[in-house]
């Protein structure tokens, strides 16, 4: 009776082992559905800031040569960062910058949180686009392996 009892419950045995041994590598349902896309942002610059505002200073480290060097940056305009093949361009300036869902803008023309959109291209090839904060450097920071940039001043315009 033992031997039939053996016979019968070992292989139920091995069989559930088996089973949940296929189980382990699998994932569930939910992680290989598509994840929505998320709605892309939005730059609004309120009326109470347009054309207020002509440039900015960004401070660029080159990590390589141990220097700093702050150039004045027009809004809207290029500029050939000296002695290398990147092109620095501020897309936009928002001195009061909040985000509202999707939506980025500036609550004020007060400089309560200063961001310049910047968008770095590397022998004419886009390499980065987004944002400086002054009051949070490190936030959002680039990272390129020879530069370094920091949104540093702004300057009204006339």
């Amino acid at each position: 009776m033992k031997v039939l009892l053996k016979l019968l419950v070992l292989p139920l045995v091995a069989l559930s082992l088996a089973t949940g041994c296929n189980d382990k590598g699998k994932q569930k349902p939910e992680a290989n559905r598509p994840r929505p896309a998320r709605a892309p942002s939005v730059v609004v610059v309120p009326d109470q800031v347009k054309g207020k505002w002509k440039a900015v200073q960004i401070r660029v480290a080159d990590k390589n040569a141990h220097l700093k060097k702050v150039y004045t940056l027009n809004i809207g305009s290029d500029f050939k960062l000296p002695g290398s093949d990147l092109t620095l361009k501020v897309e936009t300036f928002l001195p009061h910058f909040v985000m509202e869902g999707t939506t980025l803008t500036s609550q004020s023309n007060d400089l309560v949180n200063p961001a310049a959109q910047l968008v770095i291209r590397e022998n004419g090839k886009e390499i980065y686009k987004g944002w400086l904060f002054s009051l949070y450097p490190t936030a959002h920071a680039y990272q390129h392996p020879q530069y370094g940039f920091t949104l540093v001043d702004y300057m009204p315009a006339s």
